[in-house]
């Protein structure tokens, strides 16, 4: 027998690449199945059938991903052979199209490889992997349309091949998915509650640390974003930050002493110490927070990122936490397994980001959770009070777009907490975007800058994110010498705003001078946290001929803060009277006084001086608005010290500077900088919240009409802002009191009609309150009154038990207040109504010896 010419010369697929064709048919049909799979997966969740990327998607998708780099060396190797055997064959129409069909495939394989992201080759950004995708997705059509065309120009197509395979493709995926579409909604999975936090884990729990403490796996993409966090507070939120430690060993051991365990201490741990209080470590009395790693994790990425929902917006951790599904060998310590669950989760990040990103992050109800607190009963064996509470603070503001009455409004409303707490930062990580089209792609600071710049200088850290937080802390707040008043009184004459004109002190004589604090660049109040250890305080210096003649607020030789300053702080008390000073949550009773200014709102000081007889030159006053986190107090009991140096940095926030001429001098012209309807206007505001305030109701239907249009934001310039009046609880309060005082006019049997429909519209606005707030204390005894004024006396009951609940104990209080007011002067000096601070007190001029805060650092840094 002679040797098969035909095999060398004429036959274009010879035996041995038949062999390579059937290869690659094989893993095409292979790669087509598996990839129906896929792409039913899709358009199933897009038409809402819910998640059903499981384990077993996952894993088909790991089997397409290996297809298809199999699949590469054969078609390959298969396309180069058969092209330089079929270029010269007189049929140009099967040659053109097979061409086109095998750099078709050639570019799928390729668009794969790049969609992969593998580590010399990874394209992040989203306009470029928006293009791979679809070329990815869309290809497959071309290249089928293409082998057609190459087949029906040579040697006929066996149809029947083809149909096993389209029948595979149709039918396996469809058997895959069954069971998943059949199931359906199996039902909430079970719930773990950590009481008396309103934290709960879904799904199977204790969860072990290394589930959450995964932070260098993170970092293996996100480098950028691990930086960040890795030096923000929330790392520093657990044992390995001394000032909370010293607070949570305190409570403890107060707990395990009246309760016989610590489980009441899980409010703290909700949102301190997550990864020891879903293991069930931190409810061990004999936990070991000295050397437990678990125990230093802090608020972990998947703490944060696998929360599911939050339960209400009563704080306290009210959030939902559910272990992430796992890609494949996720839990795997081998090296190459390791590799592989890597690659994948970068090459389908898809459900990565759909399991860590969630619409409720951009809400200020995630951040809620954690920045709203209240102390409940199983806490202080007394009754609920209120704690800190960012998350109201700022919903009720015009920072917010929410208040209707606000003094100050941003030119758009900010809609959430990350607009100032996550400002958005360049970075090259795989979850950058550019999103406003400026081409430049960014990420959310998880840095989280806000204020505490205290405890990296207690852990001795360096480059730990002070900057930014100093920086964060220059534009909260501003200071204003605004006016003076002669006499040393607050009702003398007013003479403002000071600058440009300026007027003439005369020697011997006393004055007021009249100082305001209002809030800039903060969206909740000032400052607060725990506002009762932070120290914020105005320091105010008068000099006159290279003396000073007035002081307040220096520091002395320990580093102590002058107590009677004025302190932009809430001063607490404990139920015998006694400060709060330990951040002894369990003992907190009452606020003496709370001075923490609203945002878009301000507050006046009154200083009391007089100008020395013999001063004849200008007076020169100085008021420097500073921050430290903590006060001397909290930090002597950190630090076992009571009588040590405060030496934590100080942060000069804002100051302002005028000289006055005495009699006849005078020196060059001085501006303020700010319009003096401006500053008019911050003054009144002082004056208001001084004051108090208090308006009249009017005429019922009118008032109800105008909250109504006002509650419903009927105006397109505020729509415009991204305003939204609906949210304002002190409005809907308001208009729900209205309505029903309108009800009470509707007397007799004739109106009864018209008075039960006032009710049920009092009761629906009323109820918005309490969906917004429901611990609303005016919101619960109003609806007492409307339920009882619809016939309903349970409903009614219910609202006045609330009502009884939240409202503070005016006669514990006031006996808890008197007695500290009667043992501590400079305190029962700040919480008068009005208070004048005195310049010229003996111990304040003597002071000022103490450490100053750096003013070239300050400079440097761009401060005010």
């Amino acid at each position: 027998m002679g040797r098969p010419v035909s095999e060398n010369r004429g036959v274009v697929v010879g035996r041995r690449l038949r062999r390579v064709l059937g290869v690659v048919f094989l893993l095409t049909g292979l790669l087509v199945v598996d990839s129906a799979y896929l792409l039913l997966v899709t358009v199933l969740e897009n038409a809402g059938f819910g998640d059903l990327q499981s384990p077993l998607y996952l894993a088909m998708f790991l089997l397409h991903l290996v297809l298809g780099l199999l699949l590469i060396v054969p078609l390959l190797l298969f396309g180069i052979l058969h092209l330089r055997r079929a270029w010269r064959r007189p049929n140009r129409y099967a040659v053109r199209a097979g061409v086109a069909l095998f750099t078709s495939a050639i570019l799928l394989l390729l668009s794969g490889v790049l969609l992969t992201r593998f580590g010399f080759l990874e394209i992040d950004d989203p306009r470029w992997r928006s293009l791979l995708y679809w070329g990815h997705v869309l290809l497959p059509l071309v290249v089928a349309w293409l082998f057609v065309l190459h087949r029906l120009a040579g040697r006929g197509i066996d149809w029947r091949i083809g149909g096993r395979w389209a029948l595979a493709t149709l039918l396996l995926p469809l058997v895959l998915l069954l069971p998943g579409l059949l199931q359906g909604d199996a039902g909430s999975p079970p719930q773990t509650r950590y009481s008396p936090s309103l934290a709960s884990v879904e799904g199977p729990s204790p969860i072990q640390p290394a589930a959450m403490m995964q932070d260098r796996v993170c970092a293996e993409c996100h480098q950028d974003i691990a930086a960040q966090a890795a030096r923000s507070m929330h790392r520093f939120s657990s044992f390995n930050n001394p000032a909370y430690r010293f607070s949570i060993d305190e409570a403890r051991r107060v707990l395990l002493q009246r309760d016989g365990d610590v489980k009441v201490a899980r409010l703290c741990a909700a949102c301190h110490d997550q990864v020891p209080l879903f293991s069930g470590a931190f409810d061990d009395p004999d936990y070991d927070l000295d050397t437990a790693p678990d125990g230093s994790a802090g608020i972990t990425c998947i703490g944060c990122h696998a929360v599911t929902a939050i339960d209400s917006p009563l704080g306290n951790g009210a959030y939902r936490w559910s272990e992430p599904p796992r890609y494949p060998f996720a839990s795997s310590d081998h090296p190459l397994l390791q590799a592989i669950n890597r690659q994948l989760i970068k090459a389908r990040p898809e459900l990565h980001r759909k399991t860590f990103l969630k619409p409720l992050h951009k809400s200020p109800l995630f951040c809620s959770s954690c920045h709203k607190v209240h102390l409940p009963y199983a806490l202080n064996r007394y009754r609920w009070l209120r704690g800190q509470d960012h998350y109201d603070s700022f919903l009720q503001s015009g920072v917010s777009g929410h208040r209707v009455d606000s003094f100050y409004y941003p030119p758009r409303a900010v809609t959430n907490c990350a607009y100032c707490h996550m400002p958005r930062v360049a970075s090259d990580d795989p979850a950058a975007r550019d999103d406003d089209g400026s081409g430049r792609r960014t990420v959310h600071n998880h840095l989280f800058p806000a204020a505490n710049t205290a405890v990296p200088q207690m852990l001795g850290l360096e480059d730990t994110g002070n900057a930014e937080r100093r920086a964060m802390l220059h534009k909260a707040a501003r200071v204003d010498i605004f006016g003076i008043k002669e006499g040393g009184d607050v009702d003398g004459p007013l003479q403002a705003p000071l600058r440009p004109e300026l007027p003439q002190l005369q020697p011997g004589r006393r004055y007021l001078l009249e100082t305001v604090v209002r809030t800039t660049g903060v969206g909740h109040q000032l400052t607060q946290g725990t506002s009762d250890s932070n120290e914020l305080w105005l320091e105010v210096k008068v000099t006159a001929g290279g003396r000073v003649i007035g002081r307040s607020g220096a520091l002395d030789a320990r580093g102590r803060a002058d107590p009677w300053a004025y302190f932009l702080n809430a001063y607490l008390l404990d139920r015998d009277g006694n400060r709060i000073e330990r951040r002894n949550a369990q003992d907190i009773f009452v606020a003496l006084y709370d001075h923490q200014i609203p945002p878009g709102a301000a507050t006046v000081v009154h200083y009391g001086f007089r100008v020395p007889e013999e001063v004849d030159g200008p007076v020169t006053v100085e008021v420097t608005l500073n921050y430290r986190k903590f006060d001397s107090r909290f930090l002597g009991h950190v630090r076992g010290d009571e009588d040590g140096v405060n030496d934590l940095p100080v942060t000069r926030m804002a100051s302002d500077r005028v000289t006055l001429p005495v009699t006849a001098t005078a020196g060059p012209p001085q501006e303020r900088g700010l319009p003096a309807w401006e500053r008019w206007n911050d003054y009144g505001i002082g004056l208001l919240r001084e004051g108090g305030k208090g308006a009249a109701r009017g005429e019922l239907r009118q008032a109800a009409q105008l909250l109504q249009d006002l509650l419903e934001t009927r105006y397109q310039e505020a729509r415009d802002r991204g305003f939204d009046f609906s949210w304002d609880t002190r409005a809907l309060n308001e208009l729900g009191r209205v309505l029903y005082e309108r009800s009470r006019q509707m007397r007799g049997a004739a109106r009864r009609q018209e008075r039960e429909s006032l009710l049920q519209q009092s009761r629906r606005w009323l109820q918005r309150v309490l969906s917004i707030d429901p611990e609303n204390l005016a919101a619960h005894y109003s609806l007492s009154l409307v339920e009882a004024g619809l016939g309903h006396p349970e409903l009614a009951a219910a609202h006045r038990r609330q009502h009884q609940r939240y409202r503070p104990d005016d006669q514990a209080v006031e006996q808890a207040v008197t007695r500290h007011r009667r043992r501590v002067a400079a305190a029962n000096h700040a919480a008068q109504a009005i208070a004048i601070y005195d310049l010229q007190r003996p111990e304040a001029l003597a002071a000022g010896t103490g450490p100053e805060v750096d003013r070239r650092t300050a400079a440097a840094e761009g401060e005010p």
